[in-house]
């Protein structure tokens, strides 16, 4: 099963614990996720039809029993209430002690597991910035936090050397979970396993270096840094951890703090040793595929170089057509100030300080819709962010077939909304929008996020 250098590796570390620490059942673990910004884990666990077990790894985490359960298609996960992820995923960033108001940064964050949780902890107050490097995996992160429904996210795409150029010391909490290796995903994916090798382990424990580098520059001095990745490389674990150090006096290594897992491992340190048993490893023997992470602290008193920024736009002229819909749906938004990205209107984050400077911005903060021949055609991220407080709503519930037809496409039946724009919920978690006309609402859901099958 697993790949010949891996194994030596292994059993040569940890002598006659492999067998125990790398015993697990056949089929990997499954979890979920609960969204704190749409539900609570004892909602969710009350009205979904599934075998979960609370999560050791995250108290909004559950275990799924049922291998076989699938739970994409539920009318529950397209409105965001949960995140589909292996348990021990949910680990780090529940590490990294969020607290509303903050800044944050989710350094490596696609496909969105991790910033959904770091955004339920900020409550949509602060920042959250979610950045991904790979194009094809910045449009799965985007999509996953437009239906999780944060209000204070702002998605870039870039190398993370552009973030430490452009906002040095200016976020409180920054989440670095590495591209890497994919140990871990061993019994996942297949194809982890063909292409494992030692020149891989290399590569990303050279990228991870890089990517934490950046990470010491973007952080604010007294803030918390979390690295995890999903391997047991020691050269992307202790290994990367104890360079880490050695280069950055300035970092404080803090104890974990938490009981699952098992301690990091002295004889994984390499040419840099440090209290390895602070940091946290997660073995398949204990309920996850395979987890590493280290916490640290930046000094109070490390230096900070604040950047040149360009001269910020002018403020946006107010768009007749946006003021007239928000007026009659969304009143709560009418005075909030909209700004344009092309046709679009967006509604940027509070206390997002991005513009002037160099960065490759894919969303920020909630995308509006545009105004089109002096109406307003709404985007479907309105209604996932702000559904709940639209002023015309159709309300469903799981039970009804309504709901079922909705998500394949279908127009359903008006019963509870008047004619005109209007939200569509289910339990009272958004759907996305519709137009309702002669007692049916017309489905805007997006074909892409249909259950067409």
């Amino acid at each position: 099963m697993y790949p010949e250098y891996f194994e030596a590796r292994e059993r040569a570390l940890l002598g006659e614990r492999f067998e125990a620490l790398f015993s697990a059942s056949e089929a990997p673990a499954r979890g979920l996720t609960v969204n704190g910004l749409r539900c609570t884990p004892e909602w969710l666990a009350q009205r979904l039809d599934a075998p979960l077990t609370p999560s050791p790894f995250c108290a909004a985490g559950f275990a799924l029993g049922d291998s076989e359960l699938r739970l994409g298609k539920h009318p529950y996960h397209h409105a965001g209430a949960f995140y589909l992820q292996e348990p021990s995923a949910s680990a780090p960033a529940a590490l990294l002690e969020v607290r509303p108001g903050q800044r944050v940064l989710d350094m490596c964050a696609a496909p969105g597991g991790k910033s959904s949780q770091l955004a339920a902890a900020l409550k949509g107050q602060g920042v959250l910035v979610s950045n991904e490097y790979e194009p094809a995996r910045a449009q799965a992160l985007m999509s996953n936090l437009e239906r999780m429904g944060p209000v204070n996210s702002v998605i870039t795409t870039g190398d993370t050397a552009r973030l430490a150029a452009a906002l040095p010391g200016w976020f409180d909490r920054v989440l670095v979970d590495a591209p890497c290796s994919g140990e871990g995903m061993f019994r996942k994916e297949p194809q982890a396993v063909a292409q494992h090798s030692p020149a891989l382990v290399a590569r990303c424990a050279a990228l991870g270096a890089e990517i934490l580098e950046n990470a010491a520059t973007v952080l604010a001095p007294g803030g918390l840094l979390v690295y995890s990745t999903c391997t047991f490389a020691p050269e992307e674990d202790e290994g990367q951890i104890g360079h880490f150090l050695a280069l950055h006096p300035e970092f404080e290594l803090l104890d974990c703090g938490v009981s699952f897992g098992a301690p990091g491992e002295e004889n994984r340190c390499g040419e840099h040793p440090f209290p390895a048993g602070l940091t946290r490893r997660i073995w398949p023997a204990q309920g996850g595929e395979g987890h590493f992470m280290a916490k640290l602290r930046k000094s109070p008193d490390a230096p900070v170089v604040v950047p040149k920024r360009t001269k910020p736009a002018r403020p946006p002229k107010p768009c007749a057509e946006w003021l007239a819909f928000a007026a009659e749906y969304f009143p709560a938004l009418k005075g909030q100030s909209a700004q344009a990205a092309g046709e679009r209107l967006f509604l940027p984050p509070q206390g997002w300080q991005g513009e002037g400077l160099k960065l490759s911005i894919a969303r920020c903060g909630v995308t509006l819709g545009r105004a089109q021949k002096g109406r307003f055609e709404p985007d479907h991220h309105l209604f996932m962010v702000f559904g709940p407080e639209c002023e015309n709503r159709e309300e469903l519930t799981l039970g009804d077939p309504r709901t079922e037809a909705w998500l394949r496409g279908e127009e359903i039946e008006a019963v509870t909304a008047k004619n005109g724009w209007c939200a569509v919920l289910v339990d009272g978690l958004p759907l996305g929008g519709g137009k309702v006309s002669g007692g049916r609402v017309k489905n805007h859901y997006p074909k892409a996020l249909r259950n067409l099958k």
